[in-house]
């Protein structure tokens, strides 16, 4: 068990990120925090997104924790067409885990995991 810092990211957007696709991570907020982040799917999905990039919502987990990543770097412009703003959360090293069933909360939050890889 070890502790992480968790953020709750909607479907599809959460599967984006750990599937390296989406590498920018948009709020209206910022943290000092740099380092490993665990990926929260919410319960909530966006279905237009998801008709978007043509996945399969059967293959999407919801209400778990589903991958991690490294918060690099939070910017304020970036070149990525993800990049709405007004914060960039720059996010490398996607890495899938088999899916940990949690709520999910608001903001950067703390949880103690036993996370493995897929």
């Amino acid at each position: 068990m070890r502790t992480y810092k968790v953020l709750t990211v909607r479907q599809p957007w959460a599967h984006l990120i750990i599937d390296g696709t989406k590498t920018v991570e948009n709020r209206t907020w910022k943290t000092d925090y740099r380092g490993p982040i665990a990926i929260h799917a919410a319960a909530s999905v966006c279905r237009e997104t998801i008709e978007q990039f043509e996945l399969d919502p059967d293959e999407l987990h919801f209400g778990a924790v589903i991958g991690i990543v490294e918060l690099a770097d939070i910017v304020t412009q970036h070149r990525s067409p993800f990049f709405t703003g007004p914060f960039g959360w720059v996010l490398k090293k996607p890495r899938a885990m088999r899916p940990v069933p949690m709520r999910g909360q608001l903001k950067l939050f703390t949880a103690s995991l036993n996370l493995r890889h897929r």
